[in-house]
């Protein structure tokens, strides 16, 4: 008999790595409401943990809107958002939608999270779905439900 032994954080890394993820700068373009120059939404959807690790940062404060659209329809099984803020304590809350050939467009996920630099400075997100022939998907990013002046940042994007 084989045996080893996994924790958790394995056991997820293992599956994250194992997922065979789209290549979503080949099969779909970004719209967003606004972006800080210097952390551009490429970094968000590159398969460089390097890259993921600056993120995408919002020019202006208030909710923001990145918006994938595929250039053909889609099926997506799983949906990977991780979000950093090591510097703000605050309240955030996204939501996931996405539009299909087939239909109206409908909410997957609404969430919050609460940042802190001294505790949750760290959200991962991972969902299973079942949606057939997505044209878009859509998250919008509520960065500071209490009002503040924090910018929306995202870390990493990933579709399968």
């Amino acid at each position: 008999m084989q045996k080893e032994i996994i924790g958790h954080t394995t056991a997820a890394r293992k599956s994250h790595e194992n997922t065979e993820w789209l290549d979503l700068e080949s099969m779909a373009r970004v719209e967003l409401t606004s972006e800080d120059a210097s952390f551009p939404i490429e970094n968000v959807l590159s398969m460089n943990p390097e890259r993921n690790q600056l993120g995408w940062r919002a020019a202006s404060t208030g909710p923001q809107t990145i918006a994938l659209v595929f250039t053909v329809p889609t099926h997506l099984r799983r949906i990977f958002a991780h979000f950093i803020d090591h510097e703000a304590e605050r309240s955030q809350e996204f939501v996931l939608r996405y539009s299909s050939a087939n239909g109206p467009g409908r909410e997957i996920v609404r969430q919050q999270w609460n940042f802190s630099p001294t505790g949750s400075s760290q959200e991962i997100e991972d969902f299973t779905v079942d949606l057939a022939a997505v044209t878009k998907l859509e998250l919008v990013i509520d960065p500071d439900r209490g009002g503040g002046q924090n910018r929306a940042t995202l870390n990493a994007l990933r579709l399968a």
